[in-house]
């Protein structure tokens, strides 16, 4: 901390976790803000799980309740799993913002609020009939009231700073108040600043004032009477970076690609919310990486199957909306048996949908989104840090096999952030195959479909190497030879070959793992975003004696070979998704296993409390 705020005399209450988050207009910098708290609590040693919303209107009327941005982040020193139900302290830049927000707060809970914005016109926008700060509408929470705009305005002038970009900085101001209130090391703060505005020192000096002004402001208002610590949490020791989950994904293929001793190729057009990856990728083309920015996204997945073609480890990104207009070339790639990871960040739909709000909608899409008999392997990433090990785990099928895999993740996964534990260099798997390097055949010839014993893949020939020349394209192939045939019964052979091939992965997968009581009346299964939610409710109710289970499945094609038995254990089976009930459909079909379903569709993430009520309501119904 610096000389001039180093001294807090408000008493400090020491609490082992809290959840913050911060509201304003999607021009307000409240992601940023956020961010900048999570980084700090990061480096100051705590467990923190977050969760951005971001507006789905691209330019929503300023002040509306369309154009609320919010950022959640939970903080504790113990091993978290969720952003949190529910804040304990919300902050409110706006009448919009607050309205949006204030059902979440918990009762009793603290509230900060940049009372300037309050004004006749702001709270009308906001739907308001009168002010909420002065109708004792908010007489249930601990209201902090903050001249936010104008305590900006006195610590920014003199820095060159002018017109509406003095109040630009009022989201440092609102942070600073947080770092003063929850303890947070300012020099995280302040060294960003300095990095991120350095060819801009006016508004480098207007951010770091108005920061050092929230944090002042703390200490001498006498609104706040009470200050909090969250403790570091004791992790497994190694070295740590917080992640999203989309710069964990980029960075698992970096390494995947690493690993596979291949180059890396990664063509995608920009679609919200996977961008990000085209992004970070980008920015490490030291590490042999090639991004492509196609015109569209036929043209994104056609050039990454010739990079496949061409012997790199090829990767194509995008949302739901892209992978409809890919699914004729993936089926490409399924006729041609040749590598390819195809990346599905998941949002809400159908078509253009919500942009920005989560779901897991496309699961069945995944399946069986393609013309004719193509199946391909499916998986799916669990949390931001479960991306980076879930790419090298996809990029090791679709290599092994010879087959297309398609990764799936979701919003709230590629915007969500964690602690993540660097691995070791050595602790990452051989991935590599070797290229076909001279004819396979007793007569001297190159047999591009002669498969392997154990994988059943065909072999990897390179464009170039003498001698393996062979035919290629989306026309049945003749089993062996791969010459185009029409032949019924070849074709017969063909289709099933390729469906035994993706369902003999199911023996070179992991086994599920069980968290909880083996003779338990109720197992929770989930796939993706829902393990925090789900482990955390399991935890629940077994704190209190009750006997559950839960398993998360990250290979979703073929399932893991000891599912069933798994499923036969268990009495009742729940099975929480957000989406109409998927998973469960497939499980059903699959095993013949009823199982009890919890769906919803809203944009959100399930709650803890929602897990929870369910898992007591079935384990009352078993009684």
């Amino acid at each position: 901390m610096s000389d001039e705020t180093a001294t807090i005399e408000s008493p400090t209450r020491e609490i082992d976790k809290v959840v913050i988050r911060l509201a304003g207009d999607s021009g307000d910098g409240m992601q940023l803000a956020g961010a900048r708290f999570t980084d700090a609590s990061a480096l100051f040693g705590n467990d923190l799980a977050t969760l951005p919303n971001f507006p789905a209107e691209i330019r929503a009327p300023a002040g509306t309740l369309p154009g609320v941005s919010s950022f959640q982040v939970q903080i504790a020193d113990f091993d978290i799993l969720t952003a949190g139900d529910e804040p304990d302290c919300l902050v409110a830049m706006n009448p919009a913002a607050l309205r949006a927000n204030i059902g979440d707060l918990r009762p009793g809970g603290t509230l900060i609020v940049n009372e300037d914005a309050f004004d006749e016109r702001n709270l009308a926008k906001a739907g308001y009939d009168s002010n909420p700060l002065e109708d004792g509408s908010l007489q249930g929470y601990r209201v902090i009231r903050v001249p936010m705009e104008r305590l900006t305005k006195e610590a920014v002038k003199d820095t060159g700073v002018s017109g509406r970009d003095v109040l630009r900085s009022k989201n440092f101001f609102a942070l600073g108040l947080l770092a003063w209130l929850f303890h947070r090391p300012e020099a995280p703060v302040i060294e960003w600043v300095e990095k991120r505005f350095a060819d801009k020192p006016e508004i480098k000096e207007a951010n770091i004032r108005a920061f050092r002004a929230g944090f002042t402001y703390g200490q001498a208002t006498e609104a706040i009477k009470v200050t909090y610590v969250v403790p570091p949490a004791t992790l497994p020791p190694g070295t740590y970076t917080n992640v999203t989950g989309n710069t964990a994904l980029a960075w698992g293929l970096i390494a995947a690609a690493q690993c596979a001793k291949l180059p890396l190729f990664y063509g995608s057009y920009p679609i919200t919310p996977a961008s990000d990856i085209l992004h970070e990728l980008s920015r490490h083309k030291n590490f042999g990486v090639r991004t492509f920015q196609a015109e569209d996204e036929i043209a994104a997945v056609g050039a990454a199957i010739g990079a496949a073609f061409g012997g790199s480890l090829a990767v194509t990104g995008t949302s739901g909306p892209g992978l409809a207009l890919k699914s004729e070339a993936i089926s490409l790639a399924v006729m041609t048996e040749l590598p390819l990871v195809v990346v599905d960040v998941q949002r809400a739909g159908p078509s253009t949908g919500m942009p920005t709000k989560t779901e897991q909608a496309d699961l069945l899409f995944a399946m069986f989104g393609r013309h004719g008999e193509a199946p391909l392997p499916v998986l799916a990433v669990a949390s931001p840090s479960d991306a980076f090990g879930m790419a090298i785990e996809a990029a090791r099928i679709a290599l092994r096999y010879m087959t297309p895999v398609l990764l799936l993740s979701d919003n709230y996964i590629a915007n969500g952030s964690e602690p993540w534990r660097l691995p070791k260099v050595e602790e990452l798997p051989d991935i590599s195959v070797p290229f076909a390097s001279k004819p396979n055949s007793p007569d001297g010839r190159f047999l591009p479909y002669l498969r392997d014993l154990h994988t059943f893949a065909r072999p990897w020939a390179v464009p170039g190497t003498p001698g393996l020349e062979h035919r290629i394209g989306g026309l049945e192939k003749e089993a062996v030879t791969g010459n185009v045939s029409y032949d019924p019964a070849n074709h017969q052979l063909m289709v099933d070959t390729r469906a035994w091939k993706i369902r003999n992965i199911a023996n070179d997968i992991p086994p599920v793992e069980v968290e909880g009581d083996e003779d338990a009346e109720l197992l929770v299964l989930g796939w993706g975003s829902t393990l925090g939610s789900i482990r955390a409710a399991v935890r629940r109710v077994r704190s209190d004696g009750e006997k559950v289970a839960t398993a998360h499945l990250r290979h979703l094609n073929p399932f893991p070979a000891n599912l069933e038995d798994l499923l036969e254990r268990y009495p009742r089976v729940l099975i929480p998704e957000l989406n109409t009930g998927q998973l469960r459909w497939l499980i059903q079909a699959e095993f013949l296993k009823r199982c009890d379903g919890l769906n919803k569709v809203t944009g959100q993430p399930f709650r803890v409390a929602e897990v929870e009520e369910k898992i007591r309501e079935i384990l009352k119904e078993a009684r």
